[in-house]
């Protein structure tokens, strides 16, 4: 339980990787290309930067590549946060 009230679940990405309905489910009508983690090799030597792959790619290349995820990911009636990022958390606990 954390201080505001929240449950946390955890799974880890890497051992228990989610299946392709998930990630449709997951990112359904958001880019997920933003949650893309840019110290991934695969990022990198697609250059994923300045050619990115189209939405239903990204989410192929995620099933397979689950480190291609930016992590943490925390979700939370439907929104998220990726990385370490703090105000985006506490804007998600509000």
């Amino acid at each position: 339980m954390l201080r505001r009230g929240a449950r946390l679940i955890e799974r880890d990405l890497i051992k228990d990787p989610l299946d392709l309905r998930e990630l449709r489910r997951l990112f359904d009508g958001q880019d997920p290309g933003a949650f893309l983690n840019p110290r991934h090799a695969l990022y990198r030597t697609m250059g994923m930067k300045k050619n990115p792959p189209s939405p239903d790619e990204i989410i192929r290349l995620m099933a397979k590549e689950p480190g291609l995820i930016r992590r943490p990911l925390v979700v939370r009636e439907g929104r998220m946060v990726a990385g370490y990022d703090e105000m985006g958390l506490a804007r998600l606990l509000r």
